[in-house]
């Protein structure tokens, strides 16, 4: 007896539960858990669902597929450890969240690497047994850097996200393309306010009365990819804006953390730039 997650997103019609159910009740399958969400504006039906028993995966697509409308996209996942590469800077906090979380088994990931462009936290890194690599942009232009980080990347076997913990260099499209919805990004900001560099300080000059943090999928758009996941907390006017960075760095390692926990769960769709999520 093994559990699958079965994620479905389709054109909505009428009885498309009745008729999915009806699938595994015909495949044998108990169905543990299960959400579904109508996008009525635009005639969207998504579905996760988790199912237990002796599954014949090809049968099974395929019979899910026959009643589903068409271009319907259907995937069924065995619940296994993704393969993940972390890319910092200098910051450690975000970083940090993620090898303490990952170490006590919170965290369904292989960390296979930790990828920086500076040597500040391969002490950090090392306290974990994770393999550190340092590439450089001292000397080269942003392709040529990010050259080398990609055919770096291509020695792993598989990479199922790559996870920017404050990673402070702006991706070009080339390498967004290459990992497309696969790179989970941190903004120190509660989008779509403040966009791009300093944001506290932005906030600061605004009077704002709460800040945040948004983690998000990475496009080619500054800070404008699939929201994932977003929290704030209150300041008031005694804070300069080092306070309020200095207290955002809590609210951005803990967003980090429950966006990665939502990806490697198989608990996200994308759709136009938007995402529904099914949080249990």
């Amino acid at each position: 007896m093994s559990q699958y997650r079965v994620l479905i997103d389709a054109n909505d019609e009428k009885g498309l539960v009745h008729k999915i159910s009806s699938v595994f009740f015909q495949n044998d399958l108990n169905i543990l858990s299960n959400n579904e969400f109508v996008d009525k504006e635009n005639n969207k039906f998504f579905m996760r669902s988790v199912v237990d028993g002796d599954i014949v995966l090809d049968k099974l697509y395929q019979s899910l597929c026959d009643v589903l409308p068409q271009n319907a996209n259907v995937d069924v996942i065995a619940p296994k450890n993704k393969n993940i590469i972390i890319m910092a800077t200098k910051e450690m906090h975000a970083l940090g969240d993620i090898l303490i979380r990952h170490e006590a088994g919170e965290l369904e990931a292989n960390i296979l690497a930790v990828i920086s462009n500076y040597s500040d936290l391969e002490s950090l890194v090392s306290k974990f047994n994770i393999p550190f690599i340092c590439i450089s942009h001292e000397g080269l232009n942003r392709e040529e850097h990010e050259n080398k980080i990609l055919k770096c990347l291509t020695e792993f076997e598989e990479i199922d996200y790559i996870v920017l913990a404050k990673y402070m260099r702006i991706l070009t499209p080339k390498f967004v393309e290459v990992y497309e919805n696969r790179i989970i990004n941190i903004h120190h900001s509660f989008l779509p306010a403040f966009i791009g560099a300093n944001p506290y300080k932005q906030a600061y000059e605004r009077g704002v009365k709460i800040i945040g943090a948004t983690s998000h999928f990475v496009n080619n758009n500054l800070d404008e990819g699939p929201i994932i996941a977003q929290e704030v907390i209150h300041v008031d006017h005694a804070y300069g804006w080092r306070d309020m960075q200095r207290s955002g760095k809590d609210v951005e390692k803990v967003v980090l953390s429950r966006a990665l926990k939502l990806a490697l769960e198989d608990r996200i769709f994308v759709y136009e730039n938007k995402t529904v999520i099914f949080q249990g």
